[in-house]
């Protein structure tokens, strides 16, 4: 989906949300949903395999990447025995402020991955852009690390899409429909991750 949105004026809020889930459904419909199977299964090896999972953003994303350790750390332990070792690098003010200042915002997250990142584990960024130079700083370091990586992107995907061991895109011209989208992707995985582990006996019979 190429064009803008919104395209033209609306005269009423409850108009622009009718088209604003239209257009969030539609984004939707067209992921290549079958890139959450390959996430899932990176993701899972992690967590056998007693690696810390990295997630990375900025702006509305490190609100996703920050809300994403409740969901494993909370959701994915819920009635299973998985144990989720992951940090959100966008966390930290004092660390973010003091690398940008004194060295630059571009190595904010690849800066953290030299020192503790680690042979076998993951980096997941998250950027509508996919472009932004810290993002792609932090894939490239992690490459360099002999990490996996993961991507989740948007508009035309930028560097990180191709970059990353693992893409998931989201093909909108809209950063609320693409953040949306980002942060159900986090919902979906950690939720399916929960179910896959946990007694068959209690599915349907407790919340998700």
């Amino acid at each position: 989906m190429t064009d803008l949105f919104p395209a033209t004026p609306f005269d009423t809020c409850d108009a622009f949300a009718g088209a604003y889930f239209t257009r969030l459904a539609e984004a939707a419909q067209h992921c290549d949903l079958s890139a959450l199977d390959r996430i899932a299964a990176a993701v899972k090896t992690a967590i056998d395999g007693d690696r810390f999972i990295f997630i990375c953003g900025n702006g509305g994303s490190a609100g996703i990447a920050n809300h994403s350790l409740c969901d494993f750390l909370k959701c994915v332990r819920t009635d299973t025995g998985l144990k989720p070792r992951v940090m959100s690098l966008a966390a930290h003010t004092e660390m973010n402020s003091a690398l940008a200042n004194d060295i630059s915002y571009d190595e904010v997250f690849a800066y953290q991955l030299e020192s503790m990142g680690r042979p076998g584990d993951l980096l997941w960024t998250v950027s509508s852009s996919g472009d932004s130079q810290n993002v792609v700083r932090a894939i490239e370091t992690a490459r360099a690390q002999g990490m996996t990586s993961i991507s989740f992107t948007g508009f035309s995907g930028g560097r990180s899409r191709t970059l990353a061991d693992l893409n998931a895109h989201v093909d909108a011209q809209n950063y609320g429909v693409i953040e949306d989208i980002h942060m159900s992707f986090i919902h979906i995985l950690t939720q399916y991750l929960r179910m896959t582990n946990m007694d068959t006996s209690l599915i349907g019979n407790v919340k998700f």
